[in-house]
């Protein structure tokens, strides 16, 4: 296959391609229930000329009838005056009318039989065009019916991906969260060791180790003084542990 060929062939593909895409099956449909409709009016026209045509030879046939009835009162006329040569000119014009009749009832015959056929075929193509339009609106409404199908179909799968894309969202800001909530508390202990500097606090690390010995010589303190004691319900004075007695609420 020469190149030209190959070319030609693959614009063709991609023009029945497109053609097919723009199709519309229920346009399509329609269009041709038109063309059929147009087809029996047609059809009902030609009905309508051959039966015009016999009516024509109908009325040449009454005219042709009575012209040879005439000849005929005629031709008797001329015998009561024994004008017989006249009788006879009447008489054969009225016989040459009457192979005019035969004629015509030949012609009326056939064109009578042609009508008769054009009205069944007329007949029978509107039994099928209306077959064709009962047709064609079942088979628009099942393709509008799996048209709105495949919206459908594609709005979910839309939304589904969508659905997916959000999921994937939520897990990445859940993760995120997650992140800064554990490096807060990485720098809160940080911060509470010592091993960073607070900068909203004012003491300097020096002080933060003077109040953290302070805070010990005293805990020290109070658990000595309540080894010595041998009791745990009393605390020496001045404690601020939170177990120190609450004080006495009097009664009405």
């Amino acid at each position: 296959m020469g190149i030209m060929k190959r070319v030609q062939t693959i614009f063709q593909a991609k023009a029945n391609d497109a053609l097919n895409k723009a199709e519309d099956p229920r346009q399509t449909l329609d269009l041709s229930y038109e063309q059929q409709l147009e087809n029996v009016t047609k059809v009902k026209r030609a009905v309508a000329d051959v039966a015009t045509a016999r009516k024509r030879v109908e009325i040449q046939a009454e005219q042709l009838k009575s012209q040879g009835d005439k000849l005929a009162e005629q031709a008797k006329a001329a015998l009561a005056q024994g004008n017989e040569p006249l009788a006879r000119e009447a008489l054969t014009r009225r016989e040459a009318i009457a192979g005019q009749l035969k004629d015509l009832e030949v012609q009326h015959a056939s064109i009578d039989e042609q009508q008769q056929k054009l009205e069944a075929t007329a007949t029978k193509l509107q039994s099928q065009v209306e077959a064709f339009r009962t047709r064609k609106e079942t088979i628009k409404a099942t393709y509008t019916a799996a048209e709105a199908s495949a919206h459908v179909n594609e709005a979910v799968s839309g939304i589904s991906e969508s659905m997916g894309d959000a999921g994937a969202a939520m897990q990445r800001a859940q993760d995120k969260v997650a992140q800064m909530q554990a490096r807060s508390g990485a720098l809160d202990e940080l911060l509470a060791s010592g091993a960073l500097t607070d900068l909203t606090n004012t003491n300097d690390d020096i002080q933060a180790q003077l109040d953290k010995a302070s805070a010990t010589s005293d805990i020290d303190a109070q658990l000595a003084a309540l080894k010595a004691s041998g009791t745990t319900n009393e605390l020496p004075a001045g404690t601020s542990n939170a177990s120190s007695e609450a004080p006495t609420v009097e009664g009405n």
